[in-house]
C-alpha cells in the first residue's frame, strides 16, 4: 500500500523546476505517491492553518504562526540574495511617499508584505490585497498608486513602464548583509519521524536532480513561466532555485532567525519564533 503525500506548491516556474523529478518519475519514490496541489502562495499560507497538506510551500511570514504544526524542511527554500520583492509605481515616487498611499499587496501573510512593513519601520501601510498576477494591472490603471511585486513581475516591471520605488531584497542586504528568506517548504509534524525523514530525502533528491539536469527541468518549468521567454525564465528559476534551495547551511538558517527576530522586535508577529528545521536527510 502506498503512502499518499499531498505536495502543495505554487504554479510557478521555480517550483515546477524543483519538483520536476517527482512529477515526472525521474527518481524512485518507493512506497510514496506524491499528489501535486498547485495554488498561489497566499492560498497555501491560509490552507496551512488547517493543516490541509502534508507538505507545503509557505511564506516565512506564515510560518511564524504555524510553527506548532509544521517543521521547516532543510531544503526547498527561496532566498533573495541582493534581490527580492519590488515596490513599483505608475508615476515616479519616493520611498517616503509610501506611507501616504495605498499599496497593492499579494497577501497579508506573504514575506514580501512582512518585509515591506519592516522597510516602513514596522508600520502597517495603507494596503489592498490583490492576486499577485493582477497587481501590475491594478497599478497601471491607477487603482493603487503602488504595488508590491513577487514572482516574474520582478523581471518585467521596467519594460512594462513602471518605476522602481525599492527592491526589498537589496534593502535587506544593506540592512543585514545577508540574503532575504522568502519562502520555505514545510512538513506536518504529525506524520512522524520515519515519514518525515523519507519524504525529506525524496524532496532533496528532486531538487538535486533539477539542479544537475537544468535544461531538462527547465523544459518542464516552461509550462508554468506565464509567457516569459526561455532566457528570462531561466534567470527567474536561477534566482529562486539554487544552492540556497539545496541546503540552507548555517548562513541560511541565520538569515531566517534574523528575519523572525526583526519581525518580533517590530511587533509584526506576536512573539519571537525559533525556527524548527527537520534534520537533514540527503542519502
Amino acid at each position: 500500500m502506498s503512502i499518499t503525500i499531498r505536495l502543495a506548491h505554487s504554479p510557478d516556474s521555480d517550483d515546477a523546476f524543483m519538483f520536476h523529478a517527482l512529477a515526472n518519475g525521474k527518481i524512485a519514490q518507493g512506497e510514496y505517491e506524491f499528489i501535486h496541489e498547485l495554488h498561489d502562495i497566499e492560498t497555501l499560507n491560509q490552507a496551512a492553518f488547517e493543516g490541509k497538506y502534508e507538505v507545503s510551500a509557505i511564506s516565512f511570514h506564515a510560518y511564524c504562526h504555524l510553527a506548532d504544526r509544521y517543521a521547516i524542511l532543510p531544503h526547498g527554500a527561496s532566498f533573495g540574495e541582493n534581490y527580492g520583492p519590488v515596490i513599483i509605481s505608475r508615476e515616479p515616487m519616493t520611498p517616503e511617499a509610501l506611507k501616504d498611499v495605498e499599496i497593492a499587496i499579494p497577501g497579508l501573510l506573504t514575506t514580501a508584505y512582512l518585509t515591506l512593513r519592516l522597510y516602513l519601520g514596522g508600520e502597517e501601510p495603507k494596503h489592498r490585497v490583490v492576486h499577485f498576477d493582477a497587481i501590475m494591472d491594478e497599478v497601471k490603471r491607477g487603482a493603487s498608486p503602488a504595488g508590491l511585486l513577487i514572482h516574474e513581475g520582478q523581471l518585467t516591471y521596467e519594460e512594462e513602464g513602471f518605476h522602481l520605488v525599492e527592491d526589498l531584497g537589496k534593502w535587506w542586504m544593506r540592512e543585514t548583509g545577508g540574503p532575504l528568506p522568502l519562502g520555505c517548504n514545510v512538513i506536518r509534524k504529525d506524520l512522524g519521524p520515519a515519514v518525515v525523514g523519507e519524504v525529506s530525502r525524496l524532496l532533496h533528491q528532486s531538487i538535486a536532480y533539477a539542479l544537475e539536469n537544468r535544461d531538462e527541468a527547465l523544459d518542464h518549468a516552461m509550462a508554468y513561466a506565464r509567457d516569459l521567454p526561455r532566457d528570462k525564465a531561466d534567470v527567474f528559476v536561477g534566482m529562486y532555485v539554487n544552492e540556497w534551495t539545496r541546503s540552507y547551511g548555517d548562513a541560511g538558517r541565520e538569515a531566517v532567525s534574523a528575519l523572525l527576530s526583526r519581525a518580533a522586535e517590530a511587533g509584526i508577529i506576536p512573539e519571537r519564533i525559533e525556527p524548527e528545521f527537520v534534520s537533514s536527510s540527503t542519502n
